[in-house]
């Protein structure tokens, strides 16, 4: 599989197989996407990746929190984004969810699949393994982020490699103690995002959502040619 191919391919995925992935393919697929390009070549990540048990008592929390109406941690506040109504961003937004939902025929006026439909997030879409990405807290944001934005989709596409598929998702991180309490994450290092990873299930509904780009035309400006 060639770059360009795996870039057109790549999808987020929304339900895995519980076939565990061999913490040799994790290592290896890490090894490569440490490759990512980073400013001055600072490389400023760190990984915590988990599965078994653990992973099973940080899903559970993490619904136990959600399902009791707690925000986000301070710390993860940076979440709460909102689109504006009315703006491009916000309809792009609603559109894949429209489609999510026709495909789980979840209509809109039902409260409870939507509840469900959310708390998938907040279980890593029941992947068997997840990868966390952190950063020294000392390190300004902006710059860190983007690095790390490109070291998430290095790894989702090298995943394609070893016929594993992603999904990168805040909803993983919202409740940072509890990765802190069950994964021994550190105070000085922030939490940046989590990549669920896995085989994926073909024959779930939401992995056959397709989203679309808007065309070069509409979003590039040429200069000199």
């Amino acid at each position: 599989m060639d770059v360009a191919e795996a870039i057109k391919i790549r999808k987020s995925v929304r339900k895995f197989k519980s076939d565990p992935v061999p913490k040799a393919i994790i290592k290896e697929l890490l090894d490569i996407s440490v490759r990512s390009p980073s400013a001055n070549n600072t490389q400023p990540w760190g990984f915590t990746i988990i599965t078994g048990d653990i992973l099973e008592k940080i899903r559970k929390e993490n619904v136990e929190n959600l399902r009791n109406g707690q925000l986000p941690s301070k710390e993860m506040e940076r979440l709460l984004v909102v689109r504006p109504k009315g703006s491009v961003y916000r309809k792009r937004q609603v559109e894949i969810a429209k489609q999510l939902f026709r495909l789980m025929e979840i209509p809109r006026e039902d409260k409870e699949k939507r509840t469900e439909w959310m708390e998938r997030g907040f279980r890593y879409f029941d992947a068997p393994c997840v990868i966390i990405i952190t950063a020294d807290k000392w390190l300004p944001l902006p710059g860190t982020f983007f690095d790390n934005g490109c070291l998430a989709q290095t790894i989702c596409l090298a995943a394609l490699s070893f016929g594993l598929h992603t999904c990168i998702e805040n909803q993983g991180v919202t409740y940072a103690e509890v990765l802190r309490k069950h994964a021994s994450i550190s105070d000085d290092k922030q939490i940046i995002t989590a990549i669920a990873i896995g085989y994926p299930d073909w024959d779930f509904p939401a992995n056959k959502v397709e989203s679309t780009r808007e065309p070069i035309d509409n979003i590039a400006e040429w200069v000199g040619f």
